[in-house]
């Protein structure tokens, strides 16, 4: 069975600037077609503008504010809002609020560096 705390999970940092946790993925568990992690962002700070060649994500939001801009549309986001981020669409979210911006990041397949281009 695995079984993975948020807590006593080492963050490392994206391509695209994002502190995560990833919790569970082909890397440490029986998952191979997927990822989830928790990203966190600072207030005023923001991911890099990207892509991914393959990827498609979910964000979900469990706390804080922020502006979602995926192509050529933005949003406010909010905890409670699910975000889906098809494959090769340029995205970025900005914390637009006054606390850290805790987001539950769904990818599949797996995250990995090499899929993530830079803009």
């Amino acid at each position: 069975m695995d079984v993975y705390n948020l807590h006593l999970t080492e963050p490392f940092i994206t391509k695209d600037g994002s502190e995560i946790r990833e919790l569970l993925s082909h890397r440490n568990s029986a998952i191979e077609q997927q990822s989830l992690a928790e990203a966190r962002l600072a207030p005023g700070t923001a991911t890099a503008p990207h892509f991914h060649r393959v990827t498609e994500e979910i964000y979900y939001i469990l706390s804080g504010t922020g502006l979602m801009v995926i192509g050529d549309e933005s949003r406010q986001v909010t905890d409670g809002d699910a975000i889906a981020i098809p494959p090769g669409l340029r995205h970025q979210i900005t914390n637009t609020g006054e606390k850290t911006l805790h987001i539950l990041c769904c990818c599949a397949p797996p995250y990995e560096h090499d899929d993530t281009v830079l803009q």
